[in-house]
């Protein structure tokens, strides 16, 4: 399989083509991935709460978001990588620098900040300095505790012309990809057309230019025992592991997955 670059990201959506994306935190399920098709691999820091235990993302560091991508690369066989920064990991313009250094010194093609437009500096400066940025929009993990819980953000008139506005400017300071979270189908759609860069959704709907999923919530290992309701576990009807990755890349790219039952409405 060729590599993946943001211009073969640029092409699919172009060519309305979906992008199939999973979370994976080591080299095993890197390999499993890529012959499964996956276009992008996200070192995650949900791995706070699948492989830590942990019951948020606030306490991963840089550290081990590091030794993690260096462990997918080694696995990596032609997808992108894309690392996120952990919580307070780009407080400052200083912090961002120096932590997405670490990370595409590991290994990772692309780092990804949770926020809205206040990321337009950090992103563009990050831009210059060679290091390509997607933006996290709606619901942000790291920003949970503000939230007031894992909720569906964008569902007011005023909430969603943010939205849409945010992502406008970020894609202006530079931003090579936005991914929104638990955001109204109809919303995400709107945002997917009114910018020019690949837009990945994970709970909010079929309309986006590619889906993602934590590798362990589509394979039906939540430790909660409850999955989200934007997940699908692949395992069932399936014989094996790589069967179930290979499952999720078809209906990907098929539309078939997201179905409407998945999504959020306004």
């Amino acid at each position: 399989m060729p590599d993946t670059t943001l211009t073969t990201l640029q092409g699919l959506k172009q060519k309305g083509e979906k992008i199939a994306m999973l979370t994976c935190y080591d080299a095993t399920f890197a390999q499993a991935c890529c012959q499964a098709g996956v276009d992008v691999l996200l070192v995650g820091d949900s791995l706070g709460m699948v492989l830590q235990g942990h019951d948020s993302t606030l306490p991963v560091t840089n550290a081990e978001l590091a030794y993690h991508v260096a462990c997918v690369k080694r696995g990596n066989q032609g997808a992108m990588i894309v690392a996120d920064l952990p919580f307070m990991a780009y407080a400052t313009i200083e912090q961002a620098l120096h932590n997405s250094g670490q990370l595409m010194q590991a290994g990772a093609h692309m780092v990804k900040l949770e926020g809205a437009a206040w990321l337009a500096e950090p992103i563009r400066l990050l831009a210059e300095r060679g290091v390509p940025v997607c933006a996290h929009l709606g619901l942000t993990p790291q920003s949970v505790n503000v939230l007031g819980g894992y909720k569906v953000q964008g569902r007011n008139e005023a909430q969603a012309r943010q939205m849409r506005a945010d992502a406008i400017a970020l894609e202006q300071a530079g931003a090579a990809m936005i991914l929104l979270e638990c955001v109204p189908s109809e919303l995400a759609e709107e945002i997917s057309h009114a910018v020019k860069v690949p837009v990945i959704g994970i709970g909010a709907g079929s309309g986006t230019d590619g889906q993602v999923l934590v590798i362990h919530d589509m394979l039906g290992l939540a430790l909660t025992g409850r999955s989200p309701k934007f997940v699908k576990n692949f395992m069932q009807g399936q014989a094996s592991i790589q069967d179930a990755l290979s499952a999720y890349v078809k209906e990907v790219k098929a539309v078939t997955f997201p179905a409407t039952e998945h999504g959020f409405s306004a």
